[in-house]
């Protein structure tokens, strides 16, 4: 008896709607995409409106061949793609190659890979929705346009290999323009003058100088001139009570910025984790199921049904006085999403499931499953205490607080950003008309600091605030810059390549749109009118691509051949004592001499992982064999010969001693093994730790 086929993107998400659904359908996998623009060429009639001209991805044509020798034996077909515009393209292409009506109702959505949701998604199809098709094509086509058009520009005029992206280009603009702001940062004195004093009852607090910068050393010592002998009296306590709310489950870009500040994990490692979570795992007892939600959105909005699943749980758990106050959902998202990134149950807590994961699983799933218990949770409660005191002609401040009611940080604490710290201290009690005896002054100076590089985090928040692309390009975005060697790493933040800079000052001058912020925001608002059925696609890609035509003319005649200098290293040459320079070569970059051919020194370019030798305790280098394949030796090679293919970590193996590594598989995931073989050992990363 023919039975309905449902086509699904990933042989693992088939694997689970199978199981969810029984015999009673057959599911296969359309491995991505089936078609594409061609890689060969532009691939976009221009003249006739910018109609773009698909052809089958290369390795496809079996897929497809099984695809439609399975939907004729089909009792109708049924696409369950993705929720978002990637996934409603891939479901209109392949309506297209199989030949189903353009008002046929095949296209099926749910937002989490669980029985119920799955099942019930069957019984209500609808059509492909042409909309949210167009507005991926236009996103296609203009990313199209300009990356066949720029690159080889690029190519041309700097160096082959080079590209350059309508999104990519904003990115690494932000990155570009903060370290011009590093760079042109002049450092500014200034001092702070602390008083350390004692209370009554022998309770010690400090306060800090308030109500004039001092800039100077001499103005802080005149002001301590001032204070000799002057009694310092408390005229006025501020009292009150501060409330944190927990914040909301997770959208894309705050899952991503989380998962590097507590897990050190980068955008591309968080979204391939979270979607093996969102697809289905196979869980003791339970079968195949999906853990979290589907993970590409921009909505923090979660349905009523989980929401209360989240208080119910809360009050058997924790009680009543840990349950939140019901908030007003948030709207839709701009991306069409359905719901926040949380777990799909949470009476599934993580350490129920821990057996069925790996590691890396473990710990993405229990940050997400913490993170949407605790935002139904109750705010937490602080007391706060604010002192003013003078003492002569001279003002002084201190504030602390104490924790009244833990609320949701029993159960969770938002990471931050380094520039978002803030500690404060507990302070004695005081009342107004108080006398506190002077222990000593604290003179202090300081510089003022330029503003830090971006890392992973803190680059994924500016581009959502501003509008720059969306959920799912944020990790694609910042591979891209870096492999086309635009941005480095530096203390795992993000740094601009003097390749990165110039690349954008050529833009800069000849493609201020491609680079200006406000522009690539506006274009992808334009997206989203498409998406909602209010402009038509060809009419933004034409808007869009009539000035970049006539930029790209004045760039070709205006752009003359540039030449890219080497970057220096900051060293001597050991031989002649020129400036050493980075080069790249047929095995990727090394040290050179630029005296070449007189002074013909060389030496292989060694990165730093951060990672010391446990034989001798010279730090690990990443090098590159003659095949230009990555691998791992000691920086005191020929004294160490040390060496591995996998990543080393920061421990030693506690069986030998012994360096541990980093080695993945599809069925373990991570793990961090004994370097040496015969040792045998292995463990999941330890929760929490950077790997």
């Amino acid at each position: 008896m023919p039975k309905p086929l449902v086509i699904v993107e990933s042989p693992a998400k088939a694997k689970t709607i199978e199981k969810l659904l029984g015999r009673r359908y057959t599911v296969k996998a359309s491995l991505g995409h089936v078609r594409d623009l061609p890689r060969s060429r532009l691939g976009v009639d221009v003249a006739q409106g910018f109609v773009p001209k698909y052809i089958t991805i290369r390795g496809k044509g079996p897929v497809l061949k099984e695809l439609r020798e399975s939907a004729k034996k089909a009792d109708g077909v049924l696409l369950a793609t993705d929720p978002d515009r990637e996934g409603e393209a891939i479901s209109w292409h392949l309506a297209q190659l199989l030949q189903l009506g353009e008002e046929t109702p095949c296209r099926v959505e749910f937002n989490e890979i669980t029985k119920d949701v799955v099942k019930e998604a069957m019984g209500r199809p609808r059509p492909i929705d042409r909309d949210l098709v167009h507005s991926q094509q236009a996103r296609r086509v203009l990313d199209r346009l300009v990356g066949y058009s720029l690159s080889p520009l690029l190519w041309r005029k700097l160096r082959p290999g080079l590209s350059a992206g309508r999104v990519q280009s904003a990115a690494l603009r932000l990155i570009c323009d903060r370290e011009r702001e590093i760079r042109d940062f002049l450092p500014e004195e200034y001092w702070t003058l602390s008083a350390q004093l004692r209370t009554d009852q022998g309770e010690e607090l400090e306060a800090r100088h308030h109500g004039g910068r001092l800039e100077h050393e001499d103005a802080v010592r005149s002001a301590m001139g001032e204070l000799a002998g002057q009694a310092f009296v408390v005229h006025a306590v501020y009292r009150r009570e501060r409330r944190r709310l927990p914040q909301r489950a997770f959208s894309t870009s705050t899952l991503q910025q989380e998962s590097w500040r507590k897990l050190g994990f980068t955008a591309r490692r968080t979204m391939r984790v979270a979607q093996q979570l969102y697809e289905g795992l196979e869980l003791e007892g339970e079968g195949a199921v999906g853990l979290i939600t589907y993970v590409r959105t921009d909505s923090t909005r979660v349905s009523e049904q989980a929401a209360g699943e989240c208080r119910t749980y809360l009050l058997r758990r924790f009680g009543a006085a840990f349950l939140g106050e019901s908030r007003p959902q948030p709207g839709e998202g701009r991306a069409g999403a359905h719901e926040a990134i949380r777990p799909t149950s949470v009476l599934r807590e993580p350490e129920k499931v821990k057996t069925s994961l790996t590691g890396e699983q473990y710990r993405l799933y229990r940050l997400v499953w913490e993170r949407m218990v605790a935002s139904e949770m109750a705010a937490a409660v602080y007391d706060t205490v604010a002192v003013e005191l003078s003492a002569g002609c001279h003002q002084f401040r201190a504030a602390g607080s104490t924790l009244k009611a833990p609320g949701f940080t029993v159960l969770y604490s938002e990471g931050r950003d380094d520039e978002d710290n803030e500690c404060e201290e507990r302070l004695p009690g005081m009342e107004a008309g108080d006398r506190l005896a002077l222990v000593k002054l604290i003179p202090r100076q300081h510089h003022t600091q330029p503003p830090p590089r971006y890392t992973e985090a803190t680059l994924v928040k500016v581009l959502e605030e501003k509008g720059i692309g969306r959920p799912s390009t944020y990790a694609p975005i910042i591979d891209t810059i870096e492999q086309r060697d635009y941005v480095r790493r530096d203390d795992r933040r993000l740094r601009p390549t003097e390749l990165g800079l110039l690349v954008i000052e050529l833009l800069r001058q000849y493609f201020p749109d491609i680079i200006n912020i406000e522009f690539t925001a506006g274009l992808e608002s334009r997206l989203d009118l498409v998406e909602a059925g209010q402009a038509g696609w060809q009419g933004v890609v034409a808007g869009f691509y009539a000035p970049f035509a006539r930029s790209l003319e004045e760039a070709e005649a205006g752009i003359g051949g540039l030449e890219l200098g080497d970057e220096e290293t900051g060293e001597q040459c050991p031989e002649c004592h020129r400036h050493l320079v980075i080069k790249r070569g047929r095995y990727g970059k090394f040290v050179a001499c630029p005296g070449f051919p007189a002074c013909r020194y060389t030496r292989p370019l060694l990165q730093e992982i951060g990672v010391d030798c446990s034989q001798c305790g010279q730090p690990w280098v990443e090098r590159r064999s003659k095949k230009g394949r990555a691998f791992y030796g000691c920086s005191g090679y020929p004294a160490c010969d040390a060496v591995s293919w996998n990543r080393p970590v920061a421990r030693v193996c506690p069986v030998c001693s012994a360096q541990l590594v980093e080695k993945e598989s599809r069925r373990q995931g991570l793990r961090h093994v004994c370097s040496r073989r015969e040792c045998g050992f292995q463990e999941a990363p330890a929760t929490g730790e950077e790997s």
